[in-house]
């Protein structure tokens, strides 16, 4: 894209300039409409509810406040930082190609620092598309009473990376959501605690030897 050929790489300038521009408005609005959805399931707005939002009901089911408002700062967050990366990505190479430089090269380096980057964070990545499909799915959220392995707990907080729960104990527990292969949660179902194993007592058991 050349604006004003007169100008010769003047005109290329130009060009890459308005595609930044271009970009940085785009990704100001898409920011915008995120952050106006995010406040509107955070105040559980009724427009959410109607039929042809259904596939998204059990993501936003009216919970407490403070969980809502953790579950849709998650998928904003999510969400600003995927359209972010894409528009940014998209117009660097664009403002590139316009200023006349081959972008073939440029391409087959960032493909190759892609795979390496995959390969040396593939675990931070794998917890980050667990922990949203665990917020999308409501597998769990904050307030819930939930038993991972030994440990059985309430969530504190549910991050894309850490979920944090404190025991019975006191003892505060962030597990990676990369290492939960099996939740159970007691606060959605029915669950009904299993009564106390009875004890017999020392006197008692004295008098039953005598």
């Amino acid at each position: 894209m050349t604006f004003l050929p007169s100008l010769g790489y003047g005109g290329r300038l130009i060009g890459a300039l308005i595609i930044l521009i271009g970009a940085l408005l785009l990704w100001l609005v898409i920011r915008y409409l995120i952050t106006r959805s995010v406040k509107r399931v955070q105040s559980g707005y009724s427009v959410f509810k109607k039929p042809h939002f259904k596939w998204a009901q059990p993501a936003l089911r009216p919970f407490d406040s403070a969980r809502r408002v953790q579950r849709a700062e998650t998928i904003g967050g999510l969400m600003s930082s995927v359209a972010a990366g894409t528009i940014a990505i998209i117009a660097a190479l664009m403002a590139i190609e316009t200023l006349g430089f081959n972008i073939g090269p440029i391409l087959a380096s960032v493909g190759i620092v892609g795979i390496a980057i995959g390969f040396g964070a593939r675990e931070v990545i794998r917890d980050a598309f667990l922990g949203f499909f665990i917020t999308i799915e409501d597998q769990y959220g904050i307030g819930d009473t939930i038993e991972v392995g030994d440990t059985v707990g309430v969530v504190q907080s549910l991050g894309l990376r850490i979920t944090r729960m404190v025991d019975g104990d006191g003892a505060i527990w962030y597990v990676r959501n990369g290492d939960i292969t099996k939740v159970g949660n007691r606060s959605q179902g029915n669950y009904v605690a299993p009564p106390p194993e009875p004890v017999a007592s020392a006197p008692a058991a004295a008098e039953g030897q005598a």
